[in-house]
């Protein structure tokens, strides 16, 4: 079992950045790949990024490529997700999320546990 608390999220303007964290409990987090998805109002949950268990892979969403990376500190049992220039439609609530598999996964069924999400606000 792992549990997922993600932090970091808030209102920021329109180029900005924020730094998103998620602490999980549990020895065998080292185990697992993360991941961060986020969802809009009214919009299924999407993906944005992917990491494996010992960071030797990334994977990200083409709309966040460039702009947004992850990373991982298993010491701490904690993954990161930077997001620079930030833009209105990046609003949303993200999610982190651990995956059974190795690598890195971009479905929401390749994960098994989940956090309770953070709101990311972007203003115009």
């Amino acid at each position: 079992q792992v549990q997922l608390v993600e932090s970091g999220g808030g209102l920021v303007q329109a180029g900005g950045s924020l730094r998103l964290s998620c602490a999980a409990s549990g020895r065998t987090f080292s185990s697992y790949a993360m991941g961060w998805f986020r969802q809009a109002p009214g919009k299924e949950r999407e993906f944005v990024a992917s990491i494996s268990w010992n960071s030797g892979s990334t994977y990200y969403a083409d709309s966040v490529k460039g702009r947004f990376t992850i990373s991982r500190d298993n010491a701490k049992n904690t993954v990161y997700l930077q997001m620079d220039s930030l833009r209105p439609e990046d609003t949303a609530v993200y999610y982190c999320a651990a995956s059974r598999f190795t690598g890195w996964a971009s479905k929401p069924y390749d994960y098994d546990f989940w956090g309770q999400g953070t709101q990311v606000t972007v203003s115009s």
